[in-house]
């Protein structure tokens, strides 16, 4: 059986998409790719370093050099549907804080030594376009789902993103449906936030210094279900409060439970005037608790 291979540039001014064909036999032959589909087999998308990319020589005989050495998104498309191969922008392309007009600023570890591996400067960013930022990464989320929410004007943007937090927020909602409760969809309130982007809610009782959510593993999260884009009734009490998030928690503690190797943070946020209760879910590696769980 044939399959079509779609190559399509991260660039904006990109227009043209150049289709080749070749065979089933040859998409078996990349390697792993049963596996990329992680944990809860809803994974769409595979993150590149292009060092990563490099040690994947079907890439380049598939697409091209190019999939190895320019940003951009690679869709693999048969009788299966579609899963995308999508190469980083490396880490040293950000010059004084920027790449291009998109301002992403200093991560920790730029000023000094990181405490831990998992405090590492990322190994690149995903370049979001404005007609590639609809990329199904997974069957329920897409690439403009973890954006930072600022420049909203600006494109290219710049993402750190990590498939094991995708794969996670996955099975969280696959849990809540196992487990009786109505869940439609995980909105993801806040993904990656940029190191400038961080730092304006740094502060007592504000945002960590160096917080999940610059390193692509963390995103706060809550249960849509209907029109109204706010937490919904998750113990079905008739009201919508901090006991909708700990059953949202309750999913997270019990994936981490099966799924050791995806451990991270599990937080509860009460609801303000500006938004409802929300949980926070990363995979940082290391349990952590915090909020009425």
């Amino acid at each position: 059986m044939a399959c079509a291979f779609f190559l399509a540039f991260a660039n904006p001014g990109y227009a043209e998409a150049r289709v080749a064909t070749t065979s089933a036999r040859v998409l078996a032959r990349i390697p792993l790719l049963d596996s990329l589909k992680g944990r809860s087999r809803k994974l769409r998308a595979s993150f590149l370093s292009p060092t990563r990319a490099a040690g994947i020589p079907l890439l380049r005989e598939l697409f091209g050099d190019s999939a190895v050495s320019r940003a951009g998104v690679y869709a693999a498309n048969d009788n299966a549907g579609s899963f995308h191969f999508i190469t980083m922008r490396p880490f040293a392309d950000k010059i004084e804080g920027r790449i291009g007009r998109y301002r992403i600023g200093f991560f920790p570890s730029e000023k000094r030594v990181a405490r831990t591996a998992a405090y590492r400067n990322p190994d690149g960013f995903l370049e979001v376009t404005s007609l590639n930022q609809d990329t199904p990464i997974s069957e329920h989320f897409r690439l403009r789902d973890f954006l930072t929410h600022d420049q909203a004007a600006v494109w290219p943007k710049y993402l750190v993103l990590r498939e094991p937090l995708v794969d996670k927020l996955e099975l969280v909602l696959s849990e809540l449906r196992s487990m009786g409760v109505p869940a439609s969809r995980l909105r993801i309130m806040s993904g990656f936030r940029t190191p400038q982007y961080n730092q304006q809610g740094v502060g007592a009782g504000g945002r960590a210094q160096d917080s999940r959510h610059q390193y692509g593993d963390a995103a706060d999260v809550y249960v849509v279900n209907g029109d109204r884009d706010w937490m919904s009734d998750l113990n079905r009490d008739g009201r919508v409060d901090t006991r909708d998030a700990q059953v949202l928690a309750q999913a997270a503690e019990n994936v981490e439970r099966e799924h050791p190797d995806l451990t991270g943070g599990v937080g509860i946020y009460k609801a303000t005037s500006a938004h409802g209760p929300f949980v926070h879910i990363d995979v940082r590696g290391t349990r952590a608790r915090w909020g009425a769980l």
